[in-house]
């Protein structure tokens, strides 16, 4: 007995290449409101948990940030700060552990908001320097760590 075939799946298509191999250069602080509402987004998560009334979605957004932070550090851009930012990942796994046990009720230390805050820095740093192109390169990393299983789960294994 064969092997069932995979329904087909068509590739996308881009409609306007050159567009879009030029817009792999330009700086991402030039598309304009796109990254002015990507940090107040990732700002107002940040504030959310500094008051102690973060959710979810709040945690998941700023690891987000941190994951792309970490990914342009592995790329030479802001790798001068790699440390910062593992310190402010690995305060942010211990808000997120500790928060996922207790209800959702996600709660900082002094130390943690510190290393948060200056990671989050860090990549709007990142950010203003960085082109489309390497973002999406960025977010490629960040995938593929997600889909090998080596990044690193707040939920504990049972």
């Amino acid at each position: 007995m064969s092997k069932p075939r995979k329904k087909y799946k068509p590739k996308g298509v881009r409609l306007d290449a050159v567009q879009w191999v030029i817009n792999g250069f330009r700086n991402i602080s030039e598309t304009g409101d796109a990254v002015l509402h990507l940090k107040i987004k990732n700002h107002e998560s940040l504030e959310c948990l500094r008051k102690g009334e973060a959710t979810r979605i709040d945690i998941d957004t700023i690891i987000s940030a941190f994951n792309i932070a970490e990914a342009l550090a592995r790329m030479q851009i802001g790798d001068d700060y790699a440390k910062e930012i593992k310190a402010g990942q690995d305060a942010l796994l211990d808000v997120a552990k500790r928060g996922i046990g207790r209800d959702d009720k996600f709660i900082l230390k002094a130390a943690e908001l510190t290393a948060i805050v200056e990671t989050m820095l860090i990549h709007d740093a990142q950010l203003e320097i960085t082109t489309i192109g390497e973002l999406e390169k960025a977010m490629d990393i960040v995938t593929k760590e997600i889909k090998m299983r080596k990044a690193r789960s707040v939920l504990e294994k049972i």
